[in-house]
């Protein structure tokens, strides 16, 4: 099984060489993309196998001993959230070639460099390799958002650039502090090290990690780049973008405090992520555009997975992983969606686009049933997932965050409604600028989507096996023996 976690990683890579030699052809390097993802879709479905019978999976690449090397790990947390991620790749990537937003040629491998980057930023067992994976995953997602290369996408996509290559300066500058102070960057030996540093040195080595990894995830106060970034690159990229960067940053601020073992931070966590629900929700209900009602949510949303950390507990880190499991598809096939309206309308405006209910009903029905799951109405995923949070709020006695977390969700559905009611609803208008009035031409773009709503109802059906595993994953976050003994005793 330990061969699979080098593959998760070479496979797309391999695949981007191959996309960039054959950048001529466009018709072979969608078929070099497809192969390529469809493989690692493969290769996550038979690594998440594995993990769940056998327990965590390590290798030391080059076969250095750790902590020396590069260390690549695959517990449940880091299994399941490959393979939701690779499936929603694989959506986005069928709508993009349906969109034909890829017909710049340096799209494929681009797009290939970003998922080998995000399945290395799940399987990182040390932080320099999380920091490389990190950059990797960066450096793709600066030539695709300014893809189009307009006006607004170059502004946005500048600050977009400006924002992270701060953070990623503070994230190096972090890493040599916990080298400094530890002598080892290996997550395995960290655990025992860094339990040996003196209180006040560890909870100022967590803020600071949580300070980057917040940038990255967008949580309160560090989203501003976030809502200017999104809505101006290419559909396609703002899904897979909406989908999975910010929810990389999620892992690595649950993967980094659980190494770190600070609960003392709990408090704190759970103001911020209070916070992030609600200023996230009430900008989403001042927006009059689909796609910045959706850049708002997805800070909003991101206050619910940090709520689980900050609660600390089984039930808490269980809510939060399932949350995350949940949310990458949800919020993809939302921008979808929003993909799909501007294919018909010409815009997603609330005011310049409507009655696309009686004009294109397949559509109405595709943002319906993800939009209700977001608003966390049973019985689809996302009640199961906002249900386990406020459980494991109520069983911690944190009233505050859980009654928070009620009115955001109350929020969230009113805001869903307003998108209903502004571009579904009313009388039918003619499409604006170059938007299609039909989907005749977007049987692929249609297709993509309605598969990605498939796989979220599949989350909502199979969520009871799911949250198992989702609990499983947690009581490991909180007892990292088997995860050490993987690494540092194979």
């Amino acid at each position: 099984m330990t061969v699979l976690l080098p593959l998760a990683v070479v496979v797309p890579l391999v695949g981007a060489a191959l996309a960039l030699v054959v950048s001529g052809s466009r018709p072979v390097q969608r078929a070099v993309s497809l192969v390529a993802v469809t493989a690692s879709v493969g290769i996550a479905v038979a690594l998440l196998v594995g993990v769940e019978s056998d327990g965590t999976a390590a290798v030391q690449v080059g076969a250095w001993p750790a902590p020396l090397g590069i260390t690549l790990v695959a517990d449940l947390m880091a299994s399941l959230f490959l393979l939701v991620s690779v499936l929603t790749v694989f959506f986005v990537l069928v709508f993009a070639i349906g969109q034909g937003a890829d017909s710049r040629g340096i799209f494929h491998p681009c797009y290939l460099v970003l998922t080998a980057g995000v399945s290395a930023s799940f399987l990182a067992g040390d932080l320099f390799n999380l920091f490389v994976a990190f950059e990797i995953m960066l450096i793709a997602s600066y030539v695709l958002i300014t893809l189009g290369a307009t006006r607004a996408q170059v502004r946005s996509g500048m600050s977009y650039v400006v924002v992270n290559l701060t953070a990623s300066t503070l994230f190096v500058t972090a890493v040599a502090f916990v080298y400094a102070a530890t002598g080892t960057l290996n997550m395995a030996d960290l655990v025992g090290r860094f339990a040996e540093l003196p209180d006040p040195l560890r909870a100022a080595i967590g803020l600071v990690f949580l300070v980057v990894f917040g940038v990255k995830a967008a949580i309160f106060p560090l989203f501003g780049w976030l809502p200017d970034s999104y809505p101006t690159a290419p559909t396609s990229v703002t899904a897979v973008f909406a989908g999975l960067l910010t929810k990389v940053g999620v892992y690595a601020i649950i993967r980094t405090q659980t190494v770190f073992d600070l609960p003392e931070l709990g408090g704190f966590v759970l103001v911020v992520a209070g916070l992030t629900m609600v200023i996230g929700v009430l900008g989403a209900i001042a927006q009059d555009d689909m796609k910045r009602i959706l850049s708002f949510h997805i800070i909003s949303q991101i206050g619910y997975m940090i709520m689980g950390l900050g609660l600390y507990s089984v039930a808490g880190l269980a809510g939060a992983v399932f949350y995350v499991v949940h949310q990458i598809p949800v919020k993809t096939v939302l921008f979808l969606v929003g993909g799909l309206v501007e294919h018909v309308g010409g815009s997603g405006a609330l005011a310049r686009v409507g009655g696309l209910l009686h004009r294109v009903p397949v559509v109405a029905v595709l943002f319906l049933l993800p939009a209700l799951s977001l608003a966390g109405i049973p019985p689809f995923s996302g009640f199961v997932a906002k249900l386990a949070l406020v459980d494991a709020g109520l069983s911690g006695r944190e009233w505050v965050i859980v009654a928070i977390s009620l009115a955001a969700s109350i929020l969230t559905l009113v805001s869903m409604t307003k998108i209903w009611s502004g571009l579904f609803w009313g009388e039918v208008t003619e499409p604006v600028r170059d938007g299609t009035g039909s989907l005749r031409s977007a049987h692929l773009m249609v297709a993509a989507t309605a598969g990605a709503v498939v796989l979220t109802l599949a989350i909502a059906v199979a969520a009871g096996p799911l949250f198992e595993l989702s609990e499983r994953a947690a009581v490991e976050l909180l007892d990292l023996s088997p995860y050490v003994e993987a690494v540092m005793d194979p």
